[in-house]
């Protein structure tokens, strides 16, 4: 617990220059892309299926998929590493392989693995961050897409070659690629977490941007939760 209250702690005592700054990278990292090339198509009949991506805190990843039209459930956890280290605390000391992740459910007869990677991309994180996000840094707060099929695989591949061709970032996208062994769910206290905290100085100052800028870039998957 001691490194979940000392980011809390950071951005309270450090005040408005913190959070000035977190807010206007969360606004920098809002890009329009175009929509993937490589896409399944949506399904004919209602269904479930999950994604799990990791880019940077999952508190504010989880929000934005949270307000997304066709996702059904949110949650945070860890993947990459082991059972035995997924806890938060040994988490935070980025020696486990782990990154914060987070487990989307989603029907995909509304929409697809493919315009989740560009919310992914577009909104909820800047992929050309590496091993860091905002003010969060160390390989824990990596991003990644974990891909539990080749089907996935294909389509996480290709978005992230045709962008990095399109050149629509400052930079090269650094994601990670690979294969979902497993995803372990967070403690309790951070689930829903931003819906939980609005108020909070971290939350609101770098999070809830991003549900904003779901909001203007993608109006017609924009949900009220």
């Amino acid at each position: 617990m001691s490194r979940y209250f000392s980011r809390i702690l950071a951005v309270f005592f450090l005040g408005s220059t913190i959070a000035c700054n977190a807010a206007t990278a969360a606004d920098q990292s809002a890009v329009a892309l175009p929509d993937p090339t490589v896409d399944a198509p949506l399904a004919a009949a209602k269904g479930e299926r999950t994604a799990v991506l990791a880019g940077g805190c999952f508190w504010g990843v989880e929000a934005v998929f949270e307000h997304v039209k066709g996702v059904t459930n949110v949650v945070s956890g860890y993947s990459g590493g082991t059972a035995k280290t997924a806890s938060y605390d040994l988490v935070s000391a980025g020696q486990t392989g782990h990154a914060e992740a987070v487990r989307i459910t989603y029907d995909p007869s509304q929409i697809t693995y493919g315009r989740l990677l560009k919310i992914f991309f577009s909104v909820a994180h800047d992929p050309t961050q590496l091993n860091r996000q905002g003010p969060d840094t160390g390989t824990h707060y990596r991003s990644a897409i974990f891909y539990a099929d080749a089907e996935q695989k294909r389509i996480a591949e290709g978005y992230i070659n045709q962008l990095n061709e399109a050149k629509v970032f400052g930079g090269r996208i650094v994601t990670q690629v690979g294969a979902l062994n497993a995803f372990h769910q967070a403690e309790a206290y951070h689930q829903d977490y931003a819906a939980h905290h609005p108020d909070q100085p971290y939350i609101k100052h770098h999070d809830l941007p991003k549900v904003e800028n779901l909001r203007k870039q993608f109006p017609e998957l924009y949900v009220v939760k």
